[in-house]
C-alpha cells in the first residue's frame, strides 16, 4: 500500500437506479470527510463497465462501491460475483431495502464489508462509512505482515456501535418507523401529523423528528398560516 493511497480520499461509486436515492447517497458521500464521489451508475452493467475501465494510478480508481441489490438489469449478488470473478478487490457496501436473510448471508459470504438497510438516516450512513474508513486505515497502517491483535482491531471497526448510541428514551424500531414515514412523505409533515399516522403521542413524534433534524437527516422549518405561534414541520433531507 503506497503512502498516496493512505492519504488520498476514499473514492466511492454509487450504484442505485432510483434517481432521488442516488442523488441523496451522492450528497451524503460528499458531506463526509475523507471520502470523494467517483461517480454514479444506474445499472449493474454500467457499474461493471466503470470498474473494468479503471486504471491505477489514474484518478478514476474506485475504492468503495455503494451497491443497491435490486437493479433493473442485474441482482446485486450477481454483480458482486462478477466483480470478484474479475479479480477486483474493491470494497462493497450493500445499501438496499432487501431484508431476506438468504440474501444477507449470500452478500456477506461474497465479501461485502457492510450491509445498510433502507430507509436510513444520514447519521446511520455516516456511522457505517466512518466505521469502514477506520477499518481501512487500521489495515493500511500495518506492515507487510500483521498480528492477531492487529487483525482483530481492524475488524472491530466494522462492528455496529453498542446500544445506547440513540438518546435516552428513543428506540431503533420506532426510529425506523419515523424515518420510513418521513422519507416517503410527499410534503413536509408536522409532529401532529406524524403522531397520527404512526399512532404515537405528539411529544414522542416530535422527539424523533427533532433527533432526525439534529443529526442532519431531516430539515425543520416553521409552518406559517396556523393560529398561534408557528408550528414546526419536517422534511426528509434527500
Amino acid at each position: 500500500m503506497t503512502d498516496a493511497s493512505m492519504t488520498r480520499p476514499i473514492r466511492v461509486l454509487v450504484v442505485e437506479d432510483d434517481p432521488i436515492a442516488a442523488e441523496a447517497h451522492a450528497l451524503y458521500v460528499q458531506r463526509l470527510d475523507g471520502f470523494e464521489l467517483a461517480g454514479s451508475a444506474a445499472t449493474g452493467s454500467d457499474a461493471l463497465a466503470i470498474l473494468r475501465g479503471q486504471r491505477e494510478p489514474a484518478g478514476g480508481v474506485v475504492d468503495l462501491v455503494l451497491l443497491d441489490m435490486n437493479l433493473p438489469d442485474l441482482h446485486g449478488l450477481d454483480i458482486i460475483r462478477r466483480i470478484r470473478g474479475s479479480g477486483s478487490s474493491v470494497d462493497i457496501i450493500a445499501i438496499t431495502a432487501v431484508r431476506e436473510l438468504g440474501v444477507v448471508r449470500s452478500a456477506i459470504s461474497s465479501g461485502i464489508v457492510q450491509y445498510l438497510i433502507k430507509p436510513f438516516t444520514y447519521s446511520a450512513f455516516s456511522e457505517k462509512l466512518g466505521n469502514y474508513r477506520q477499518f481501512r486505515e487500521n489495515l493500511q497502517a500495518q506492515a507487510s505482515s500483521t498480528t492477531q491483535s492487529e487483525v482483530d482491531n481492524a475488524l472491530a471497526a466494522l462492528r455496529p456501535a453498542s446500544q445506547g448510541s440513540l438518546p435516552k428514551g428513543l428506540s431503533e424500531e420506532t426510529l425506523r418507523a419515523v424515518v420510513s414515514f418521513l422519507s416517503s412523505a410527499s410534503e413536509p409533515v408536522s409532529a401532529v401529523e406524524a403522531a397520527s399516522a404512526l399512532e404515537l403521542s405528539r411529544v414522542t413524534a416530535r422527539r424523533y423528528l427533532e433527533h432526525l433534524a439534529d443529526s442532519g437527516s431531516a430539515r425543520r422549518m416553521p409552518r406559517y398560516g396556523t393560529r398561534g405561534r408557528p408550528e414546526l414541520e419536517y422534511t426528509w433531507n434527500r
